[in-house]
């Protein structure tokens, strides 16, 4: 029976699973490479083969290298075995690492590379003269101890960039299940470490064995199913992944798998945290070790927050958050043990005494270390006595593309982003609760910005804040995506946007409070959240209506200057002109039906991705376009390029249609993700224009969807004035401010009705019905 068929058989059976099946893949690889030995045809005393790495553990997941070292006496000539071993490996399509060299060799090797070092610690015997192996085994564990301070020190390195890199398990949307911080190989590094004599903690043994076990047991899932060596858990795969390990579905399986790599997060942060002092000189250490308070029953000895002996958490309410302020503004680790006596702190009177509401208010204003320190309360059941709300939200994912943290892990992120931008508010307090809790409504039924609003009610006056505090906090929920929405999907340049969101906003100190709110927010959700185009238009859109709620007109506040004076000039020209300079598009050109469907379809073809369009009719025939695009596979626009097509397409000498279907066909291929814009939807809006009619499309994103959009409205005959393109992961969210032939706004619902069927049909073939 060859590898092949063996391993097949266990890739085929779904009760098998985890460490159960790592195990009997590593068996099956074995009895099949065993049998690769026995059937050589050369010597082979004086030899041996023996497994390390992943493979040594026994840990094989189905898409998992195989490392093998053949090892030799000195002056024995086995070539011709290697080949007879490592070719029938090749041919089986299994990505092997190899090495053929003697012990001491390996040992001299071992002594300057941390891979090889780390390797011969998993040493595991497969054939030939075991005495070998156990040689082998022996010298490089004694070889790691002896030069265990150099190894740890360059692992910690490693870690730290690992973990820069590939971001953390628990709190990612896709984790990154092996490199990951919290991850597969953060408990390898805890085993070297171990390995070095730096012992774990009480406790901490049992809990990373059973984490380890559910990372790894993901792992094996996510390559059985995919049939690919990919160790990211992607959003369209988790699905599967959860339904082969026998959860109700991906939420609970992510939920769980958060759960997971936070335990060994936690366990290995601390064991490196105690790595890091063993390293340090012993001048330093006497420094660190001795006590410095922080705050009245808060110290700080060697490196770690910790509580001075008279401190009693019993009778002293706020000391949890004294702790977490001194360990936030330190940047360092809570002491284990005062974790362990915190668990028994009296609870913090309500309402709130201001103590305990300046102290709370502090942790965020720390920024970045207070993520880590809200980590390390919640991990120990601290957190949650002070916020309640957050048992719902912990460890929840968010499972869309747009989104790249769990929940609780996004709001702690954006409080602490907020803590940067305090300079543009006058009330530092509100800014950062308002964006700690501005998606404390998520994870229950309901739409979550209602159902925060109501918590914040609640939640405002147990932590003492006065009535007209709360109700701003409630609108900084309520409005919380007031701006980043307008700003993306409106014209900024109608009246009744701007009024809108003056309207909604109601006075100047909210609109700065929700403004820092939009960047710390944004910076939290992900790359594709705040870019210079957002950040851009939200400084605008903020601008005009601080103009509004300073006093000033509306008129004043939403004078675009467009068309410009330059732009008039060329109108005045009378003939066509094509202009693109960096992500700008100008057309001049004689006004004609379909004019903005064939420059879409031109932009779409040529990989350019519109973001914002205006339009403007001089009324003697001639038609000004402005785009504003961005190259959807990041290269530099070749103008030249694309202004020749344009003119082939505007004349009609450009096949459009098929061009864009071949090239959907050919290069289009979105990933299937779940949490987004599923059927096509579009809502219609005849109150936020004075002068227009807003359709706003959502959609999946697809090659040449705009062109279709826009080419249905020129079949009704309709003028689009301007529009706002809006890319979320695979979903697109366009609007268009829409008029009809007479250059009114559309109000007759049967016609209204006939536009959203037309925009329906054009962008799947599917109608209202």
């Amino acid at each position: 029976m060859t590898s092949q068929l063996d391993r097949r058989a266990l890739l085929d059976n779904a009760s098998v699973r985890g460490f159960v099946f790592c195990r009997a893949l590593a068996a099956c690889i074995d009895e099949w490479i065993i049998g690769l030995w026995n059937a050589a045809d050369t010597p082979v005393k004086g030899a041996a083969l023996v497994a390390v790495g992943g493979y040594g553990r026994a840990e094989l997941s189905p898409g998992s290298d195989i490392d093998l070292y053949l090892i030799h006496d000195a002056g024995v000539d086995i070539t011709g075995l290697a080949d007879q071993l490592w070719y029938p490996i090749w041919d089986e399509g299994i990505k092997l690492g190899h090495a053929v060299r003697t012990v001491k060799e390996t040992i001299a090797l071992a002594s300057d590379d941390l891979d090889t070092a780390t390797a011969v610690l998993s040493v595991r015997f497969l054939a030939g003269d075991e005495s070998l192996a156990d040689q082998l085994r022996e010298k490089g564990l004694a070889a790691w101890q002896k030069r265990s301070k150099r190894w740890l020190a360059e692992l910690d390195e490693r870690i730290s960039q690992r973990h820069e890199q590939a971001g953390e398990v628990a709190f990612l949307l896709e984790p990154d299940l092996k490199d990951g911080r919290g991850g597969m190989r953060d408990v390898h590094g805890i085993r070297w470490a171990e390995l070095a004599g730096i012992p774990l903690l009480p406790g901490d043994d049992d809990a990373i064995r059973d984490a380890y076990e559910l990372v790894l047991s993901a792992r094996v899932e996510l390559h059985r199913r995919t049939g690919r060596h990919s160790d990211i858990l992607l959003l369209e795969e988790q699905d599967a992944v959860a339904e082969a390990l026998g959860f109700p579905d991906a939420d609970a399986l992510m939920h769980e798998l958060s759960a997971a790599a936070r335990t060994i997060a936690w366990v290995s942060d601390e064991l490196w945290a105690r790595v890091g002092l063993s390293l340090e000189g012993s001048s330093l250490r006497r420094r660190l070790s001795r006590d410095k308070e922080l705050a009245p029953g808060v110290l700080l000895q060697d490196g770690a927050v910790t509580l001075a002996p008279g401190a009693d958490p019993s009778s002293d309410p706020y000391l949890v958050l004294r702790v977490a302020v001194a360990a936030a503004q330190a940047d360092a680790r809570i002491d284990r043990a005062t974790l362990g006596r915190l668990t028994d702190a009296a609870p913090i009177p309500q309402p709130w005494p201001d103590e305990a509401r300046r102290l709370f208010v502090e942790l965020f204003l720390a920024g970045r270390p207070a993520v880590g320190v809200v980590e390390t309360l919640d991990q120990k059941g601290l957190w949650e006595p002070i916020l309640p709300e957050w048992a719902v939200i912990r460890c929840r994912p968010q499972r869309n593309a747009y989104h790249r943290f769990t929940i609780d892990r996004h709001l702690c992120e954006a409080a602490a982003n907020a803590a940067a931008l305090v300079d543009r508010v006058d009330r530092a307090d509100l800014l950062v609760v308002g964006t700690l809790l501005h998606d404390i409504g998520k994870g229950r039924p309901g739409d979550h910005t209602e159902v925060g609003v109501d918590l914040v009610a609640e939640i405002g006056p147990r932590m003492g804040f006065d009535a007209a505090d709360t109700a701003m906090l409630q609108q900084m929920v309520r409005h919380h995506l007031l701006l980043p929405d307008v700003a993306t999907r409106r014209d900024l340049s109608d009246d009744g946007t701007i009024a809108h969101v003056a309207e909604a906003a109601g006075d100047l100190r909210c609109l700065r409070l929700l403004d820092a709110l939009t960047e710390a927010d944004s910076l939290a959700t992900g790359p594709a959240a705040w870019g210079s185009w957002k950040q851009e238009l939200v400084g605008v859109l903020v601008d005009r209506v601080s103009h509004v709620l300073a006093g000033g007109s509306v008129a004043d506040a939403t004078d675009s200057g467009f068309p410009t004076p330059y732009q008039r000039e060329l109108l005045a020209q009378g003939r066509r002109i094509l202009e693109g300079v960096d992500d700008q598009l100008i057309v001049v050109s004689p006004d004609r039906t379909g004019l903005f469907a064939r420059v879409a379809g031109v932009l779409s073809l040529n990989g350019l991705a519109v973001m914002e369009a205006a339009a403007y009719s001089d009324g003697n025939g001639m038609a000004l376009e402005q785009f504003r695009v961005q190259s959807t596979f990041d290269n530099e626009i070749h103008w030249d390029r694309v202004v020749r097509e344009l003119e082939k397409g505007l004349d009609g000498r450009l096949a459009l249609e098929a061009r864009l279907a071949e090239r959907r066909r050919t290069y289009y291929r979105p990933r299937r993700l779940p949490g987004l814009v599923k059927h096509p939807e579009v809502i219609i809006d005849n109150q936020l224009s004075h002068e227009a009619t807003v359709f706003e499309v959502r959609a999946p994103d697809s090659m040449g969807v705009l062109w279709r959009i826009t080419r249905a409205f020129n079949d009704l005959d309709l003028d689009i004035t301007s529009a706002k393109i809006q890319t979320l992961g695979p979903a697109a969210v366009d609007s268009f401010y829409v008029r009809d032939s007479t250059g009114s706004k559309i109000l007759d619902p049967g016609y209204l009705e006939e536009i959203k069927r037309a925009l329906l049909f054009a962008i799947d073939g599917s109608d209202i019905g």
